[in-house]
């Protein structure tokens, strides 16, 4: 592999210029589930994929691994999950745990509200057992997005590399926005990692953390009407010498 040696301090992009607004891209991405058939320009997921590499990481290691699905691959990989699904319908072993076993306070109450928001908006109350199963079901469908992407770290990383991919993700989503594309990020797929890495073509020495729906946003569907609280600042941070 050639070595690019990093450009002069004077070619950098954007030096002195301020942001055109991250601030708007935080503000207007939360997790789609519900996006139009609209074709995403390849060249815009290339470009995205790309960008985001400029994610930091400890000793610039880089840990992320991308696979990027739409079209036919995309069509048949839901046809397989579909398939499977019906007959496994609580998916596959797991290799890691989503959340702890015992989501301690006040996380337990967050995740309990989030979800209890997002079936609200949809008109399905607790006792609605088919309706809630249903949407929990449009996960395997990436809610509809036409383009699906997976996250793999090498088996080797810890830790911080964990998080450094969770910070290249995130520039995934932010950049997203910039194209006037939305996302979703799916924990389901964690039930599904046999799979997934069958079909995405995996190398054992990788780790599938978890996929990403990326598309238009259906902006006629009352489930992308709400929106998830955030807990006060005083609540999480604290501010010294800051007056």
């Amino acid at each position: 592999m050639n070595h690019v040696p990093p450009r002069p301090l004077a070619e950098a992009d954007g030096l002195e210029a301020p942001a055109e607004s991250v601030s708007a891209a935080l503000e207007t991405r939360f997790s789609v589930r519900a996006f139009t058939d609209r074709p995403v320009d390849p060249r815009d997921v290339r470009t995205i994929v790309a960008r985001a590499a400029h994610s930091p990481s400890g000793g610039n290691v880089q840990p992320w691994f991308v696979y990027a699905v739409a079209g036919e691959p995309l069509a048949q990989f839901r046809a397989v999950i579909a398939e499977r699904s019906a007959t496994n319908p609580k998916g596959e072993a797991l290799e890691y745990n989503v959340y702890p076993p015992k989501l301690k306070e006040p996380y337990r109450t967050r995740r309990y509200r989030c979800g209890e928001d997002l079936y609200a908006s949809i008109d399905s109350p607790r006792e609605d057992r088919a309706g809630r199963l249903a949407q929990y079901g449009k996960n395997l469908d990436f809610f509809g997005a036409p383009v699906a992407l997976f996250f793999a770290l090498d088996r080797d990383m810890g830790e911080n590399q964990w998080a450094h991919l969770g910070m290249y993700m995130q520039s995934v989503m932010l950049l997203a926005r910039e194209f006037g594309l939305h996302t979703c990020a799916q924990e389901i797929w964690a039930h599904w990692l046999p799979t997934c890495r069958e079909l995405l073509r995996v190398p054992d020495e990788q780790r599938i953390y978890c996929g990403m729906a990326l598309g238009y946003a259906d902006g006629a569907a009352a489930i992308n009407h709400w929106r998830t609280d955030r807990a006060p600042l005083e609540e999480w941070a604290r501010f010294e010498g800051l007056d």
